[in-house]
């Protein structure tokens, strides 16, 4: 699974103390969510988990293309066709919501990252056939329903989705971020939402080359997590799915974390309540054991009050007011970042260099025995807590549909239980040496004082301002002599900054080379 930290509101896991203890190691790593998984002749993936203690559904579509996969000019599609396929199909031309909300359907929501798009929603079983049906029309039966005006509609949605996102204070930092971090041909070098720019120039042929692109079944999860096994759901998946044409083979970038060696910095002035640092670096993929060390990392560092970070900064020294770090994972390469809100007053030089000071003995001497142990339970019960629901972010079908995107096992949970369960002090250790020294970006959001104009300027109706007086030059006193050998002196003298200029000059030049050779 390993989605952990977001930029923006990192990820707090719940303590679930109670749980941990009844768990011990072993019982914890053996947990298995139990599937079968088929494949369509059209290529859709088909996962089918079985869970009857409640007459309800999770259903679950994920599509394998995010941002990463926009070209240059088309940023934003991704995340505008999220909104697009929300407003209706052929067979259907109204809202998503409406239908489901009449058999009592929960969790009904999508989302789009770097990586790809999923929607889901948990229905009561006698409400699944609509629920398929309506997923299978959006996949098969889109296209003749979008028009110029809901593409135009949409688009301003999305616009001011942007505005809103971004005019928050530090709302820019992950347009900043990437800039940085990725080169320009990087897949993650722009923000899932793309420039407005982008989003402008989007016309009906470009949105309807892109969905069908990168939205057919065979670049396409389906998961039914909850009231049905494989033997109900094959035919009825068959029957909504399986005349629905795919797309083309597609190229994808698996991994690519680009190196970074020299450290660099950037102040951004904004309208924020006060200076906060945050430092960036580029770490491995989230499918990389390293990142399960450096979620640990993170979380010894900065995940709480109680963390390295912040019981210094914020406690001891009082010279902040916030601090926190995370390790936002994704497929091809994850950012890590530590957040440090500066208190009113303090230098944010002195907040920097005590912020070091943290870093640098954390890779020094690594955490402790203790702190592994208890950032590994808190995990676990995380995760485990997660999966007592059929549904909703962090449930059965988003587990198993997320281990299928990631690694193409729907159970690839298990292995962060695993990793979670083997890391030692000293691997934590290792990765924060290897991948948290030099090639950082920090970002340093300063407020942005309020200027205004004032309400009385000058009446330039009247033209250009009339000159009435002549320029007054004020010059040195010149004194005049002549030295023992016939130089003759001319001397002026201002004293305004200890220089001396000296000029000879020569009674001798072109004139000097009549009868003789020029030059």
């Amino acid at each position: 699974m390993k989605r952990r930290h977001s930029v923006f509101n990192h990820w707090l896991c719940s303590v679930l103390i109670s749980l941990a203890c009844v768990l011990p190691a072993k019982a914890a790593n053996d947990i298995n969510i139990h599937y079968e998984k088929f494949t369509l002749d059209n290529g859709l993936t088909v996962i089918v988990h079985e869970d009857r203690k409640a007459p309800v559904v999770a259903a679950a579509v994920w599509y394998k293309v995010g941002s990463k996969d926009e070209p240059l000019g088309k940023s934003g599609f991704a995340h505008l066709f999220e909104h697009l396929m929300f407003n209706g199909t052929e067979n259907y031309d109204d809202e998503w919501f409406k239908p489901l909300q009449e058999v009592g359907a929960t969790g009904l929501n999508g989302t789009t990252s770097f990586d790809r798009t999923n929607y889901f929603q948990t229905v009561p079983t006698p409400a699944l056939e609509r629920i398929l049906w309506m997923e299978s029309d959006r996949m098969g039966h889109l296209l003749g329903a979008i028009t110029q005006e809901k593409l135009d509609e949409q688009r301003g949605v999305v616009q001011n989705e942007k505005r809103q996102s971004e005019d928050q204070p530090y709302g820019s930092l992950l347009t900043h971020a990437v800039k940085a971090l990725f080169p320009d041909e990087h897949p993650y070098s722009h923000t899932v939402i793309g420039s407005m720019e982008d989003l402008n120039s989007a016309s009906l042929d470009d949105v309807k080359a892109w969905f069908n692109e990168y939205y057919g079944p065979n670049n396409a999860i389906l998961v039914l997590s909850g009231d049905i096994n494989a033997a109900q759901a094959k035919p009825m998946v068959e029957k909504y799915f399986g005349d629905i044409e795919p797309g083309p083979a597609l190229a994808k970038w698996q991994s690519w974390v680009p190196e970074r060696n020299a450290n660099t910095r950037q102040v951004v002035q904004d309208k924020v309540p006060q200076t906060r640092i945050y430092r960036l670096w580029v770490s491995p993929e989230n499918t990389s054991p390293t990142a399960t060390d450096l979620y640990i990392a993170a979380s010894v560092m900065g995940d709480g009050k109680n963390s390295r970070m912040y019981k210094e900064l914020v406690y001891n020294q009082q010279i902040a007011t916030n601090a926190s770090v995370f390790n936002y994972e994704q497929k091809l390469a994850s950012i890590f970042g530590i957040s440090v809100d500066v208190k009113q007053g303090e230098d944010p030089a002195v907040v920097e260099r005590e912020m070091d000071k943290i870093i640098n003995q954390f890779l020094k001497k690594g955490p402790t025995k203790d702190e592994v142990k208890l950032v590994s339970t808190k995990r676990k019960a995380a995760m485990i807590r997660g999966l007592e629901e059929v549904g909703g972010f962090g449930g059965k079908a988003d587990t198993l549909a997320s281990g299928e995107f990631v690694a193409n096992d729907p159970n690839y949970f298990k292995t962060e239980l695993k990793e979670l369960a083997n890391t030692t002090p000293k691997k934590v250790k290792a990765a924060a040496q290897q991948w948290l020294s030099d090639g950082w970006h920090q970002i340093t959001y300063i407020p942005f004082a309020e200027h205004a104009a004032t309400s009385d300027g000058v009446d330039r109706s009247t033209g250009l301002p009339a000159i009435t007086s002549e320029t007054q030059l004020s010059f040195p006193n010149v004194e005049v002599t002549t030295l023992s050998n016939g130089i003759k002196l001319v001397f002026a003298n201002r004293s305004t900054v200890p220089l001396v200029n000296i000029a000879m000059q020569f009674d001798a030049g072109y004139a000097a080379d009549a009868g003789g050779k020029l030059g």
